[in-house]
This record gives structure tokens, sequence and C-alpha cells, in this order.
């Protein structure tokens, strides 16, 4: 009999994502971390923050354990931090509609919004600069957008990685939808590195907080 938080998830049909669930939950927190972007458009400037959760998977060891989730739409990878378990999401809708995923995965998994991290492109900062933001307003960025909307509420902590603004205004859209440049690509590998490391550091701190033993 499939044990019935697994059914309330929408967990059990994925083999994969089964195989993570049913091992024993770690005793602390639960966080949900959102790499948002476009899916099938990976290299990509305004996937830079998929590319971020692609090395968070690796660096936890479950670069391989990605698995497609329909109720939400997304790709789900589940990892233990210490005590704390983390919820690797990647959205299989549009960056417009990158909230509906995030949304209905922090619904499956119990999670407030202040529990959801969002990590996502930032084009007034130039490339290779990082900022841990704390709630607030979606400063015009789309995905970050339809996440408060579909949250309703602007308390997630947001990773902001800068891709730099190009001089002309109307190059925007083309500028975001377009891959790196060479120059770019080599520092990427230390980019992601460093936004790996702000993440998993902010996300310890907290998970140590006097209501780190508060199951969601």
């Amino acid at each position: 009999m499939s044990p019935p938080g697994l059914l309330r998830a929408g967990l059990w049909r994925s083999p994969a994502m089964r195989r993570c669930v049913l091992e024993p939950r770690p005793p602390g927190k639960r966080w949900l971390v959102a790499g948002l972007g476009n899916p099938g458009l990976p290299g990509t400037r305004h996937s830079v923050g998929m590319a971020v959760l692609g090395q968070l998977a690796r660096r936890l060891g479950v670069a391989e354990s990605w698995a497609r989730d329909r109720r939400c739409a997304a790709d789900l990878a589940l990892a233990p931090l210490g005590d704390a378990q983390l919820v690797l999401l990647r959205p299989r809708r549009l960056m417009n509609a990158n909230g509906r995923s995030v949304a209905r995965a922090a619904e499956m998994f119990g999670l407030t919004a202040e529990e959801v991290y969002l990590v996502h492109d930032e084009l007034d900062k130039p490339l290779g600069k990082l900022a841990l933001k704390l709630g607030g307003s979606a400063r015009g960025h789309n995905g970050v957008r339809s996440c408060i909307s579909c949250l309703n509420s602007s308390a997630m902590p947001r990773l902001r990685v800068g891709i730099g603004r190009p001089t002309n205004p109307e190059a925007v859209q083309a500028y975001v939808l377009g891959c790196f440049s060479p120059s770019e690509q080599e520092l990427l590998p230390l980019l992601l590195d460093r936004a790996t490391d702000l993440l998993l550091d902010h996300i310890r701190e907290r998970s140590q907080g006097p209501s780190a033993g508060v199951s969601p």
C-alpha cells in the first residue's frame, strides 16, 4: 500500500523520487530551493538560476536523482543537509509561469513562503555579483512576480545572480534570452560555486535557528 503522505504529495508515481522520499526524513527543517528559468533553454542568462540548481545538486550528490513530477510540472530532487532536507526544483513551465510550479510544490511539501528560496538572474548587478535578498518586490523580474502572485506572498528569500545589463535598453529581451558569451562562460564555474556556497551557508544558519526542530 502506498504511503498516504506520498499520495498527497503526488510523488508515488515517480520511482526515482519515491526512492528519495521513502528514506527517513531528517528531523529538522525542510526548505524548497527553486531555480527560475525557461525549460529547454540551458546556458541562457535568464536561466542562470537553473544552472545554480544544477551545481547545488552536484554538490549535494543528487545530480542523478532528478525526477519529473507532473503535479507541479517540475523536476525535483531531495537532498539532506545536516538535519535539514532540501527540495530542489526546476520548473518545466516558462519563466512567466514559474510561480505555478513553485507554489504547487510548496503546497505538496507543506512549506510556507518563508521556507521557499528563489534563485534567479539579476540585470541590475554585473556578472559575478551575488546578493541574497529577504523578501520584497519583484523588481521587474517576471519569474519572481509569478512566484509572488501564486504564493500570495513576497516573503521568499531570493538569491540574485548578476548577469549585467546591455547598454541598449531595447536589447534587454534578446540579451536575457541569449547565451553567455565565451568570455562570460569562463567566469561561470566560479560564480556557480560561490552561489552554491552562499545558499548553503544561509540555509544552514536558518536551520539552526529557534524553530529548526519544528516540522512545517
